[in-house]
């Protein structure tokens, strides 16, 4: 075996185990209502997705500020999520920007 492939090999391998370090787990808190006695829905998801770029920063600096609510319900709040993050990042807006101005 060569230096070449076994230093490729050794890079591929390092990236396969920093991918599977960053999958995510399940989350045990699904349907168990927080601290305020309710569950986080689709709204809430919504609104914490938009907000997601204040939240992070925030949640640097401050440790009473987390980023995602794990007391949801599943499902329907991780799409509020990913809506509300799609909508304050662009979303189809700059698809379609980049469609008109594009060199293709």
């Amino acid at each position: 075996m060569s230096i070449k492939t076994f230093a490729l090999m050794f890079f591929l391998f390092l990236v396969m185990s920093f991918i599977a370090g960053c999958a995510a787990g399940p989350n045990n808190m699904t349907n168990i209502p927080g601290s305020n006695g309710q569950v986080a829905g689709f709204l809430l998801g919504l609104w914490h997705g938009i907000i997601s770029p204040i939240t992070f920063f925030l949640s640097l600096f401050m440790k009473n500020i987390q980023f995602y609510e794990v007391h949801n319900n599943g499902g329907w709040y991780n799409f509020g999520f990913v809506l509300g993050a799609g909508i304050i990042f662009g979303g189809s807006h700059s698809a379609r920007k980049c469609r008109r101005g594009c060199d293709r």
